[in-house]
């Protein structure tokens, strides 16, 4: 499955480049392949990490999605989107 979610930050003063970094060792330990990451900006300066990734279909999103919150300075994450991936 390709996946794309949004991780927030805590406040527009976090350090998102850290917040990347431990959201793709997260990832990578569960064993997601990363594509592509975003910034994204959301409303009086606070911006969002979004991340697209592909994920084994039969594998949960949920313990992954509260690893994530769990990142320091991250305040909340959301999937986005999940569709299938083909070839």
């Amino acid at each position: 499955m390709a996946v794309k979610i949004k991780i927030m930050p805590e406040s527009p003063e976090s350090d998102l480049k850290k917040i990347e970094e431990d959201a793709k060792q997260v990832l990578e330990k569960t064993g997601a392949k990363i594509h592509s990451i975003e910034i994204e900006p959301i409303a009086f300066g606070l911006k969002a990490v979004i991340i697209i990734f592909g994920w084994p279909e039969e594998k949960g999103l949920d313990l992954l999605e509260d690893e994530l919150s769990a990142v320091e300075q991250v305040s909340s994450t959301e999937v986005l989107e999940m569709r299938r991936a083909l070839g």
